[in-house]
């Protein structure tokens, strides 16, 4: 009897709404995961339906998901996403909107390593660096960055459209909004095969964009070429961090939003119908133990996949049923460790003479991706990086927890290890189709447009996404969604 208290209050508020007229905005909308992308849904879904709709934010682990932080020495570092492009629109909203700063960058040089020298290494000036690229690999890198600015400049069209309301049901149909077949196909073949197409060496992708994809995405130049394009421009131009780090973004959305977040573990999503209007029955477990809740909309902005946790809730009463938990996800460990580093496994004996900051490797050696001398989250005015002689924090990134000897390798000697293990993006290939945005009629999944691309910023256009699909979809707005030749459309109605 307790369980039908809800259910008919539930009932009872949506036949008051039907009553009111089609006109009436949902009472509840449930969101499930607080990273940046239910963080952010939770803020378009707010300023779309106005301030007077409860959102209730679900989640199991901390507010911030994959941008999170870890202490060392009393300091804090980046454990998840480290920095944003500076083409990041709405991330760059979203620190404004927060009154956040950007961090003060602290300038280091990177290199590739390829086991065992330096395929590549970035000096101080700029027309020199240029130089050594050409010298090494022709023209590859100016055809890389002619490839990469045109998807770029295609996938930014996506703000326009945004701007002006429209959404899509599907991530196809979204990529073929901005980009057409080329779009579509780019998530079917390899960033290897697309690339040496325009003209760029084999050499090149093997030295220069393996080493890339290796540090944002831990996959090969075999992965798919969209994703490819989008993790590359992210290796070019200016990056920015947020002072005090990047998960405040996540804390202040929701906060700004007075957004009730529910510490405790979904496991259920119910269908009940009535009216023609879908009500959702969203059952959840915490310490206190098992209860639900009923809402006009839901958010599944957590990944449903293999190998994920969270892909223990299920869906009941959705015919034809809601099975979209397939593909895998790429495992990344990122080690924070206080010591000194072993500058002669890289070919430099003196400690005091290694300049680099940022070292990407190539396939080989195989047991780290990528190795950073990271700076805190707050950076004072007389903040200085530590000499490369001097213990510093660096950042390790690897596809498995690193051995013991793997560190003695990498470290004459430290002080401490602290370890963050991420599903921190999809395995590319495999998951043989594009997921949809709309599961039901009211019950969106978030995360399927990181099966296209996967990065802090593409999670907040796909949360702007789901806010205009379920504004559309609530007040009949067909017109909104999954339109053909926008381009045309939105120069139109400028």
């Amino acid at each position: 009897m307790a369980r039908a208290a809800p259910l008919l209050a539930a009932l009872t508020a949506l036949l008051a709404a039907a009553a009111a007229g089609g006109d009436a905005p949902p009472g509840k909308i449930a969101v499930v995961g607080a990273g940046i992308g239910g963080s952010a849904v939770a803020h378009f879904l707010q300023q779309h339906f106005g301030p007077r709709v409860q959102i209730d934010v679900y989640e199991k682990g901390t507010v911030g998901g994959r941008l999170a932080t870890i202490s060392v020495n009393k300091q804090h570092y980046e454990s998840g996403a480290a920095s944003f492009h500076s083409l990041s629109l709405h991330m760059q909203d979203f620190v404004k909107l927060l009154g956040l700063r950007h961090r003060r960058e602290v300038v280091g040089r990177s290199a590739i390593f390829g086991g065992e020298h330096f395929v590549l290494e970035e000096t101080d000036w700029y027309l020199l660096n240029l130089f050594r690229l050409w010298w090494h690999y022709g023209i590859s890198f100016l055809r890389l960055q002619m490839w990469v600015e045109e998807v770029m400049e295609k996938f930014m069209r996506i703000y326009k459209y945004q701007a002006h309301g429209y959404a899509f049901s599907g991530v196809e149909e979204l990529l073929y909004s901005l980009g057409e077949a080329t779009f579509v196909n780019m998530t079917q073949h390899s960033v290897a095969e697309s690339l040496l197409q325009v003209g760029v060496t084999q050499r090149f992708i093997d030295d220069v964009v393996s080493a890339v994809l290796r540090a944002s995405y831990g996959q090969s130049a075999a992965m798919p070429a969209f994703a490819g394009a989008m993790s590359l421009a992210g290796a070019q131009g200016s990056l920015w961090s947020v002072e005090g780090g990047n998960k405040l973004v996540c804390s202040g959305l929701l906060k700004l939003t007075k957004a009730n977040v529910i510490h405790a573990a979904v496991t259920s999503v119910t269908l009940h119908s009535t009216e023609g209007k879908a009500l959702y029955q969203v059952a959840y477990e915490n310490e206190v133990g098992n209860s639900s809740d009923f809402y006009d909309i839901v958010v599944i902005a957590t990944p449903l996949h293999l190998d994920n946790s969270s892909s223990n809730l299920t869906f009941a009463g959705f015919h034809p049923p809601i099975d979209d938990v397939q593909g895998s996800f790429q495992p990344t460990v990122v080690s924070l460790v206080h010591g000194y580093l072993n500058s002669s496994y890289f070919g430099f004996p003196d400690p005091k003479l290694f300049p680099f900051a940022n070292i990407l490797t190539t396939d080989f050696p195989s047991f780290f991706c990528n190795l950073d001398n990271i700076c805190p989250v707050n950076i004072s005015a007389s903040f200085r990086r530590k000499q490369p002689q001097e213990a510093a924090v660096w950042r390790v990134q690897s596809p498995k927890p690193l051995f013991r000897t793997q560190l003695k390798t990498l470290f004459r000697s430290y002080y401490s290890v602290q370890i963050a293990e991420w599903q921190a993006h999809p395995l590319y290939g495999s998951r043989p189709t594009l997921p949809r945005f709309a599961l039901h009629d009211q019950l969106f999944y978030l995360n399927a447009l990181e099966w296209a691309a996967s990065s802090v910023e593409v999670m907040a256009v796909a949360a702007k996404n789901v806010a205009l699909l379920a504004y559309n979809r609530w007040y009949q707005d067909l017109d909104k969604i999954d339109q053909k030749d926008l381009m045309h459309k939105v120069k139109t109605e400028l």
